[in-house]
């Protein structure tokens, strides 16, 4: 399941990536908000979008690496 998940992540663009990260941290403060208050049915919600998180990151990070170094200013 994994394996198919990463896959549809790398078929999107940069900006979607940023735009579900930032929603995927969004919803890590509000899980953790509902664990506080003891409203949270479902704990294993908060481990699997502190992995979405850091799958996200991975897939970011591997982008801006083989994107290479950013050009220096030629002075």
């Amino acid at each position: 399941m994994a394996g198919r998940l990463a896959t549809e992540l790398r078929q999107r663009t940069d900006e979607q990536l940023h735009s579900d990260l930032e929603s995927a941290h969004q919803e890590l403060f509000t899980l953790r908000f509902q664990a506080a208050t003891r409203q949270l049915a479902d704990v294993s919600k908060i481990r699997k979008t502190r992995r979405q998180i850091a799958r996200l990151r991975t897939l970011l990070g591997e982008r801006a690496r083989t994107a290479g170094p950013p050009a220096a200013d030629e002075e």
